[in-house]
């Protein structure tokens, strides 16, 4: 189980991520599109002040179920130790151990 400070924090990113979005992709079309240099250099100024948690990038994934910040499976969201238990219960529709 992952410290729950570490989860608290994602939480806390993905909020101010969340809040910021809207406002960093109208800066960043803003740089894209920009048709004088100096509004362009503006833009980039004020996209660069932004918070650094506001950056979409900066987001972990984790397991829902445990917090685990590696070995994360996109699909399911789960950590791969509880992909497996709960594959091998037959809690997850579909799926089922390889073999061949």
């Amino acid at each position: 189980m992952a410290k729950k400070s570490m989860i608290n924090r994602e939480l806390k990113r993905d909020r101010l991520r969340i809040s910021y979005a809207a406002k960093r992709q109208e800066l960043k079309e803003l740089v894209r599109t920009a048709k004088d240099e100096e509004q362009r250099r503006e833009a980039q100024s004020r996209l660069q002040a932004l918070p650094r948690d506001a950056s979409p990038v900066r987001g972990q994934r984790r397991c829902r179920l445990t917090g685990r910040p590696h070995g994360v499976y996109r699909k399911f969201g789960l950590g791969r130790t509880k992909l497996r238990e709960l594959a091998m219960r037959g809690d997850i529709p579909g799926l089922r151990k390889s073999s061949w």
